[in-house]
């Protein structure tokens, strides 16, 4: 049985990640977001409202089972911000670099307890006929003063994992970040849900 489904997604590096964690299942054939939805305005106070609001967006839009996730990265030296807003952390139509750069200067000096940070994923399924699931995903790890590596996106060049070896998301392969990645885990764990329902073979 093979479970269609459209990336509610509309950020073409989430949606890569999204594909290789369930793409490669071989029971889920992934739809790509139609490029006729406009850009679901991201409202809700957490991720589970963010996620909840994409994923139910694109689903009423193509009538096909939407997945969305939102993803917030949590640093205990700025009362866990930027959260929720880390992807318009140093304004609305901030770049990944324009991020990074205020989040290394809001740290600047901050001892390693401040530097301590999670990365925390809840992914979401909505389904036409009004089943909805969620689930999320988060790992620990440390903010680096000074971005590493050239792969991954957003934040991954300054976020060291505490799993890992040391280095950062943007010096691993995807295949080694996907395996211990929060959206890797809120992905999986997705899948598991869905299976739990019998929607996937498990």
């Amino acid at each position: 049985m093979t479970l269609r489904c459209v990336v509610a997604t509309a950020n073409p590096d989430k949606a890569a990640e999204i594909v290789a964690i369930l793409g490669s299942r071989g029971d889920v054939e992934m739809l790509e977001r139609p490029a006729a939805v406009g850009q679901i305005d991201e409202t809700g106070e957490t991720l589970l409202d963010n996620a909840r609001l994409k994923a139910l967006a694109l689903s009423e839009a193509t009538g096909e089972l939407s997945l969305a996730d939102d993803t917030g990265l949590e640093v205990d030296g700025l009362a866990g911000a930027p959260g929720v807003h880390s992807a318009r952390f140093a304004g609305e139509s901030a770049s990944y670099s324009d991020n990074v750069a205020k989040l290394i200067a809001a740290l600047d000096g901050a001892d390693e307890e401040d530097r301590r940070a999670r990365f925390v994923t809840v992914a979401y399924a909505s389904f036409p006929d009004g089943t909805e699931l969620f689930a999320s995903g988060e790992v620990a790890g440390m903010i680096c003063p000074d971005p590493r590596g050239s792969g991954g996106f957003g934040y991954d060049a300054i976020f060291v994992p505490d799993e890992g070896d040391g280095r950062t998301f943007a010096e691993m392969s995807a295949a080694e970040k996907h395996a211990i990645s929060h959206r890797g885990r809120a992905f999986r764990s997705l899948a598991d849900r869905l299976a739990e329902i019998g929607a996937l073979e498990g």
